[in-house]
């Protein structure tokens, strides 16, 4: 990809200049409104010199070779190609498991169609970290419902073939599942685009 024209670089201090002149100007019009014995002149003259001064130093940072080097740094690149990779990897499975839980498609309490308990096995339950434990003396179903302790909150449940149920968490599984399929890239993805990274 080609490296925008100078000027266009520039474009956004520019701007920043441009309001920062407006906003001292203003600001003198109005203090010399209030205290008509300043001398706007002068006021005006040395802020303009500070914009000025603020206005170069930012473009001095800014084109700094230091932040441009992180974009055209081949590692920097290559995470970035792989974080889109994982997003794309991902999506369809977050958004269904999110689907499930937040639109109006299931009632709490009740259980999950036949395709969609076997979508939400193979893409999540599989991958939990303690899936074992979540599912004990064996599957019977997956349902719906509210959390026990957070009210407010559905989650998926494992119903068990002894009667008991269990929640487990689409995110655990979504992590465990990015860990196993991208360790190098894991840690940092989880860490930039989960809430938490447990």
């Amino acid at each position: 990809m080609a490296a925008p024209h100078p000027l266009l670089r520039c474009l956004p201090l520019l701007r920043l200049r441009l309001h920062f002149r407006y906003q001292n100007i203003a600001a003198g019009v109005f203090a010399s409104l209030r205290h008509p014995t300043c001398s706007f002149a002068s006021e005006s003259i040395s802020s303009d010199c500070d914009v000025m001064k603020q206005a170069n130093e930012l473009l001095r940072i800014k084109n700094s070779p230091k932040l441009f080097s992180k974009i055209d740094d081949p590692e920097y690149r290559k995470w970035k190609d792989k974080e889109d990779e994982i997003l794309r990897d991902i999506e369809p499975t977050s958004l269904f498991a999110k689907e499930i839980l937040h639109s109006d498609r299931y009632m709490d309490g009740e259980r999950l169609t036949t395709d969609d308990e076997r979508y939400v096995w193979e893409k999540l339950l599989a991958y939990h970290p303690r899936s074992a434990d979540k599912i004990g003396c064996g599957l019977d179903s997956i349902m719906v419902d509210r959390h026990p302790q957070y009210k407010h909150s559905r989650c998926l449940f494992v119903v068990r073939t002894d009667g008991g149920w269990i929640d487990f968490s689409y995110q655990k599984c979504l992590r465990q599942y990015i860990r196993k399929k991208y360790p190098s890239y894991a840690e940092r993805f989880i860490r930039e685009h989960f809430k938490r990274s447990n």
